[in-house]
This record gives structure tokens, sequence and C-alpha cells, in this order.
């Protein structure tokens, strides 16, 4: 007889008032609980108590813990504990605070923002034009009107309508096609106008396929998604595929983080039992489709007026996002399952837009270099060049492409999620809240903070840009050390009971949050080495040319960390060259760019394919000469001063 296990009630409380009930088994984690009930939080570490982003609050009730590193004992006595290593032996009433959920809460859906972002994607346009690829795809609305059926005329619905289409377009009444869904729309659609119409078409010189048939005089939409699916964050565009024009933006977390902050601990998560549907569902039934469906609310336009889906994203992604299985890509000798494929449907993933909608998936190089850096690549600009260019894209991946108009090289570093948020016990996406920029005065070591979403938020954690700038200006106030230890006392300096400390960047009565937001030495050492891996993997690639960074014309630098990257403070760390900054350039989220280009050009997809063909990839990880590298680059700014002349030069004689 089955021994029955005593059950309870937790309820999860939010900051803004808001609470979910779950019901719950003794010895159930408080973790693993949350996610099966769709409350967000962060949990990089995959839940061995290794990262403490999962921290919680216990306002009532009781749950069997251990205190650990991440919690204080004056935290824990006032409730704090870590949900990973939390069960539930009682009633509870736990909090969730903002920080925790930050990469899933505070979706922003807008217009396209400021007159920098919209310069960045004109710039893209002008110069895929500019290098002769034809900025045009095969969506159209095709205006129909046919004769109404009689006794004597007995010409059947679609048949009637694909000579219509044949008589307007010149094909061949053999080459025109009509889809399922547009036939079951068909009769009532042709009775509401008079048989006008009005024919949502996709066409080539030789075949023309109707997708959709709407009654003339109504709103006729034929819309695109442009999506990067990012490990940490995913960003979306809904775009008029006839005018180009972008009708709504939006961002959010990725929900898979959830299972990890790293693509290896998804792929692991997703090995598991149901695993690969619960990372599926994570990035589509948690992540997609609430997006999807800001943007058509924004745009005022229904869901089923979207035709065609691109998405850049990196391999792993790819495979999870279409429920492939992972496994290989992580296990020697790292194959994936494809590079490149057409064969997916948006009803295959269960996103519902139009029926017929084909999901476009920029092509993979290599197993760490996915379709965000070849779409990222394309709206660079550097394979249109005679002159050699860097492209860095600082993700949780931090893939670099090296080249010209002759050659791309390309490689992926593992830096880690720091550059967005992870691995940073305070760490956030670049959403409101955060943190994007800091000063700290040499004199009071008092800082100075921007934060996104204007004058009167209140910091609740640090994105990308706020990290390179915090450690920047610790190291060049001397608070840290090369080796970023804490060399200075005051009054936002304090250690806990395990000696270790903390810069405190908003006291909790001056944040947006239940607690101080602060940085310790064990983020600012997970930020050296997400920074060593980038700085390492371009020496190790140049030098793999027998080149250094002296051949470099132009670094362009992307990833959605914030507004912008102060390229001074990043060169001042050790993370990008010490070159003339006039070198640098800031493109934002070029993965984005790239799916929005292929989504509105079919030569612009075909290039993209073509550069995925030519790339050399290369492994850093079989480089006998990398651990060296990577090793002398983990101090600020490096072991070896001489690489960086200009930052000795402000440290010691600035």
């Amino acid at each position: 007889m089955k021994e029955n296990i005593p059950m309870f009630t937790i309820r999860f409380c939010f900051e803004n008032g808001d609470f979910v009930v779950a019901s719950a088994s003794e010895g159930d984690s408080i973790l693993e609980l949350a996610q099966r009930h769709n409350v967000a939080i962060d949990a990089p570490c995959s839940g061995n108590a290794s990262c403490g982003k999962c921290r919680v609050q216990l306002i009532k009730g009781e749950v069997k813990s251990e205190q650990t590193r991440h919690i204080t004992k004056a935290e824990y006595a006032a409730g704090w504990r870590l949900a990973c290593v939390s069960e539930v032996c009682a009633d509870a009433d736990i909090l969730v605070p903002d920080i925790a959920s930050a990469y899933r809460s505070r979706m922003k859906i807008a217009d396209l923002g400021s007159g920098e972002e919209i310069a960045i994607f004109d710039e893209v346009v002008r110069s895929i034009q500019e290098a002769g690829i034809e900025w045009k795809n095969d969506f159209s609305i095709l205006d129909l009107e046919m004769a109404e059926p009689t006794l004597e005329d007995t010409m059947p619905d679609n048949e009637r309508l694909l000579w219509a289409a044949r008589a307007a377009t010149g094909v061949e009444i053999g080459n025109i096609h009509m889809t399922f869904s547009a036939l079951k729309k068909l009769p009532d659609a042709l009775r509401a106008a008079g048989f006008r119409v009005q024919c949502v078409v996709e066409q080539n010189p030789r075949e023309l396929l109707i997708h959709d048939v709407i009654p003339a005089g109504e709103k006729a939409v034929v819309a695109g998604m442009a999506v990067d699916i990012g490990t940490t964050t995913v960003s979306a565009l809904l775009v008029d595929l006839r005018s180009g024009k972008i009708l709504a933006k939006a961002s959010t977390g990725n929900g898979q983080i959830r299972y990890g902050a790293d693509v290896i601990n998804r792929i692991i998560e997703s090995a598991k039992p149901g695993g690969r549907a619960r990372l599926q569902n994570a990035i589509v039934g948690e992540t997609l489709l609430p997006l999807l469906e800001g943007l058509c609310h924004k745009a005022h336009i229904p869901a089923d007026g979207v035709y065609q889906i691109c998405v850049a994203s990196n391999t792993t992604m790819n495979h999870l996002l279409i429920g492939v299985n992972a496994e290989p890509v992580r296990m020697e000798p790292y194959i994936p399952a494809f590079f490149e494929t057409s064969s997916v449907k948006a009803s295959d993933l269960g996103i519902e837009v139009s029926s017929d909608a084909k999901v476009i998936l920029a092509p993979n190089v290599g197993s760490y270099v996915g379709g965000d850096i070849t779409a990222g690549t394309l709206a660079s600009g550097i394979w249109n060049k005679p002159e050699f260019s860097l492209f860095i894209d600082l993700g949780t991946n931090g893939e670099l492409v090296f080249g010209n108009e002759d050659f791309l090289m390309t490689c992926a570093c593992s830096a880690g999620p720091a550059f967005e948020g992870g691995d940073i016990s305070c760490g956030m996406r670049a959403t409101d809240g955060a943190i994007e920029a800091c000063v700290i005065d040499p004199e009071t070591l008092e800082p100075t903070l921007t934060v996104v979403g204007g004058p009167s938020e209140k910091p609740v954690g640090l994105c990308g840009s706020g990290i390179i700038d915090a450690i920047c200006q610790m190291f060049l106030t001397g608070i840290i050390n090369a080796k970023g230890s804490f060399v200075k006392e005051g009054r936002r300096i304090r250690r806990n009971e395990h000696g270790v400390a903390s810069y405190v960047l908003a006291f909790r009565e001056e944040a947006g949050s239940v607690r101080d937001v602060e940085i310790n030495e064990v983020d600012i050492d997970n930020f050296i080495r997400a920074k060593a891996a980038i700085f390492s993997g371009i020496h190790i690639m140049l030098a793999s040319l027998d080149m250094d960074v002296s051949v470099i014309e132009n670094i362009y630098v992307a990833g959605g960390i914030g507004s912008g990257i102060n390229m001074k403070n990043a060169v001042m760390i050790g993370m990008l060259p010490d070159i003339p900054l006039e070198k640098y350039h800031y493109i934002g989220n070029s993965s984005l760019c790239g799916a929005y280009a292929m989504l509105l050009s079919d030569a612009a997809a075909e290039k993209v394919s073509e550069l995925s063909k030519n790339m050399t990839y290369m492994e850093l990880s079989t480089n006998p000469s990398y651990m060296d590298e990577f090793v002398a680059a983990c101090f600020l700014p490096h072991t070896n001063e001489a690489l960086f002349p200009s930052v000795a030069e402000e440290i010691y004689h600035g």
C-alpha cells in the first residue's frame, strides 16, 4: 500500500502584489516547484547552488533549507534562502524578488526606439543594397475580381480563383497553388465582397502560391517576424513584408534560462526524460508566443497576418527550438544534427500564425558558431570590405569573425553569460531598472549611475555595459587591484562573514529592489574570466594567421548588453585590443539586424547561406596555446602590459 505523502500549499508572491499558488509534496524542491508552475526564478547554474541567483525570501511558514555562502547569517535570519537548496516541509509564502525573475519579467513591447537604433537598421539596409543585393522578397497582395457563378457558369471557386490569378500574373495554371487554409476561407471570402478578394501571395517568375484570401475592403497585412534567440535574451521585430516598415519590437528573457545559463547545462537538461519537450516549450510556449502576442497587439494586426518568421540563434538554440536532439553538439567530435534546414513551418513548432508560414533558420557554421553569427556577419558588412575587420558578438558564447572580402575565420570563446547579466549576483538583462553606465568619484568613491528606463527609474541590477563600467571604474579608482581583489575600504565597501568583499552601487533605500545592489569579488572574478576568454580568443585567432592587432582596421562590437558599450573602459580592463578608439563601432543587436534583412530580402538570405559555407571554423579548445593565453588575460588589463600601452600610460601617468 502506497504511503500517503503530506501535501502543502506554497504561495509565490511578487513585488507587484501578484501571487501564484502551488500544491506541493513534502520534500519538493522550491526551485523545481516554481519551474513546474511557470514561476520565473533565475537559476543560471541549473540549480547546483553555485551561482546564488535563485534567492527568495520566506515571509510566512517554513521551508527546509541550509545556509550557503551566498546567504549571510543576517540575511538567513531575515528569511532569505536559495530556492535550489530549499524543500517543502509546511505551508509557506515565498517572495520572489524582481531581480530573481528579471531574466523574463519586464518584457518590453514598443515601437522602434531611439534615433540611434533606427540608424543602425537603416545602415544595414544601405550597406546591403550598396553591395548589390536586391532588397526584395516574393510576398505581395494580389487584387482579383471574378464573375460570380451562375447556372450556366458552374466553375468551382478554387478554379475560378486560379484562372483569375493566371490572368493577372501570367503564371501558368499548373504552377499556381493554394494552401489548404486559404481554400477553407475561400467560399466565405468570395461571397463577402461580390467575388472581389485580396490574395496574399508568394510569387517568383515561374510559380505562385496563394497563402490567404481576404474580402476586398478589409484590412490586409502581410507581416513577418524577425527573431534573435539568444541564450539569455530574446528580441523580435514585427515587420511589414511589402514596405519593410518595422511595426513593433519586443524583448524578453529566454525562458530556458531556469534550466541553466549556458548551452551545456541546457543540453544536459534536454537529455533527461521529457527534457527536450520542456526546453522547447520554454522557448516557444513561454517566450516566443507571448512575444508574438505582444507584437501583434501593439501593431493592431491578427497573428494569422504573419506569413514568415526568420530566426537567428546559436547552434544549440536552433536545435532546442525545433525539438532536435542537441546532445551530440556537446560531445566530441561536436557534430550538430544540421547546419542548415528549410523544412520547418511555424505550425510544426506550435506557433499560431498563418498556418503555412515558413520558419527560416539562419545557418550554423559549427557546434558553437550559429545562425546568430552568420546573420550578424551579414549585418556587420565585413564580408564586403577590402580591409581586415573583426566582428565581436558579446553574448554567452562570445563569438568572433575576422577577415575581409577574401576570407572569413570564426571561433567561439565560451565567455559565459556575464555580458548579459548571468554569473553576476546582481546581473540582469538590459531592461528597465538595469544600471547601464557607471562613474565612480576617485575621492569619495561614490557612484553616479545611468539606469535604463529614464531619470526616475530606480536601479535593480547591472546589465552588461554597466558591469564593464563598474569594474573599470573600481580598477581606475584603486578599489580593486589587477587581480580583482578589494584593496580599499569605505562606506560602500563591505565584507561578509566569509570575507568576500563587495561594492554597493545602490543601497536598498536607493534601489528599486528589496535588497542592496552590489557587485562582489566572485562577480568580478566571473567577469574577468569572461573578458579574458574574449581577448585570448582574438589573440589566438590572429596568431594562427601570423598576424597581430595592428592589422585590424575596424572592430564591430555587437550584443544587446545596454544602450552602448564604453569602448575605452572595455579596453582599459583588457577585454578588447588596445587600438585607436575610432576604429571601434558599436552596432547593437547585429543578429536581429541580420534576421530582419533575411526576412525582407531573399537575396540577403541567400548571401547569409553563402557566408556560412565560406567561413573557416576554428576550435579554440584544441589549440595548445589557448589555455596559456587565457590565464595570462585573467588580470586587469593583462599580465603583459606591453599589449596595453595606452592603459599603462593612463594608470601610471594619467
